[in-house]
């Protein structure tokens, strides 16, 4: 493992020595992030497993097991493993993993491809790639400009992606250009998921998910963004959203969900839609 490339504290984001430059991380200087206030500051994966962090394997929902750190680095998502025919994917990434991680991820299957909702969630993914054997990291082409590490990257294009059985990726633009869920038609006792990140973010009420161009800094989606959104996934069949957080899962009537939750969002920036 590369243990001494450089990562940012506050995006958790890891950097090949090409892409860096040690004034900003290029992710947090965009409006929709933020450099700490104690300014652009770096780790390694080195420095991290010297601190104690430790990687986290657990379960999120029966049959879904999530990834994280404690204690949490950067944003401090956590990542899950979709199964099905074909293997594992590795949807969303985290910046730490170390060999006790990758053998537990091994014990449930190891993963098969990895995709990544949009650039916040990047983390260590090429690191995460070569651990696997270089398994794809599937990032949708309009994020190309955010990829900070060379590696095994498939940039896809269009509206949706089959990247393995029963699992495709869709493009719905919400947050970044590039942003995109995971449709498992699998899940939950095959009435299918929806894997959002927070492209789609279970709020902490968590029969709703919003909305954001950012996040931190409060910048609302617009809303024909959102309205393409709902329609993409609208042909998909799901009970279940999972978030981009432990416990962030609307765990039924998700895609009614999604619809009200657009519709309340709508409501309250005075949009008709």
């Amino acid at each position: 493992m590369s243990a001494d490339l450089p990562i940012c504290v506050t995006c958790g984001v890891q950097y090949g020595a090409q892409d860096f430059d040690a004034e900003v991380c290029r992710i947090c200087a965009d409006e929709r992030q933020y450099v700490g206030w104690d300014g652009q500051r770096w780790t390694t994966l080195g420095a991290l497993r010297a601190d104690d962090h430790r990687g986290v394997v657990r379960e999120e929902t029966p049959g879904v097991w999530g990834i994280g750190s404690e204690p949490k680095i950067g944003i401090g998502q956590r990542a899950l493993l979709v199964p099905g025919e074909g293997g594992n994917v590795l949807w969303d990434c985290v910046p730490y993993l170390d060999d006790s991680t990758v053998a537990e991820v091994h014990r449930l299957g190891g993963i098969a491809a990895i995709a990544v909702s949009h650039p916040h969630f990047y983390g260590s993914m090429i690191e995460w790639s070569e651990a696997f054997g270089g398994v794809p990291v599937y990032v949708h082409a309009a994020d190309r400009q955010w990829v900070c590490r060379d590696g095994n990257v498939v940039f896809w294009e269009g509206d949706t992606l089959r990247i393995l059985p029963g699992r495709t990726l869709i493009n719905c633009g919400v947050h970044f250009a590039g942003g995109t869920v995971l449709h498992w038609a699998d899940g939950v006792d095959g009435h299918g998921a929806l894997c959002s990140g927070d492209i789609f973010q279970v709020v902490m009420d968590r029969r709703w998910v919003s909305f954001m161009h950012s996040y931190p800094n409060l910048i609302p989606e617009h809303p024909e963004t959102i309205r393409r959104a709902v329609d993409l996934v609208r042909p998909f069949a799901f009970e279940t959203i999972y978030g981009a957080w432990w416990g962030r899962v609307v765990a039924q009537d998700a895609k009614e969900s999604l619809t009200r939750s657009a519709a309340r969002y709508y409501r309250h920036i005075g949009h008709t839609p």
